[in-house]
């Protein structure tokens, strides 16, 4: 069988895309139910799918096409980013 991603093969097979997060519990799944079909046990397989709905599409489409990449800020990029956060009087 060729490999598919989780994500992928829960999209074209339920209509559905999936959280990223749930790859990890979706390939189990999968990889359960081969076993299953392969020694003919019968059972029952559970997963978590987790999600909002809300989804970065362009990030979605740059992670599956291989386009992302790793970024991590430097300190001047926090120092940036925490500068314009609002100081509260507690």
């Amino acid at each position: 069988m060729t490999h598919i991603q989780p994500r992928k093969r829960i999209a074209r097979v339920e209509g559905i895309l999936p959280a990223p997060e749930s790859s990890h519990a979706i390939r189990v799944a999968i990889d359960e139910a081969l076993k299953c079909k392969e020694t003919g046990e019968e059972k029952t397989i559970l997963f978590g799918l987790t999600g909002t709905g809300y989804f970065d599409m362009v990030a979605y489409e740059k992670f599956h096409d291989g386009k992302m990449s790793d970024y991590i800020p430097t300190d001047e990029d926090l120092a940036k980013g925490f500068a314009g956060i609002p100081a509260i009087d507690l």
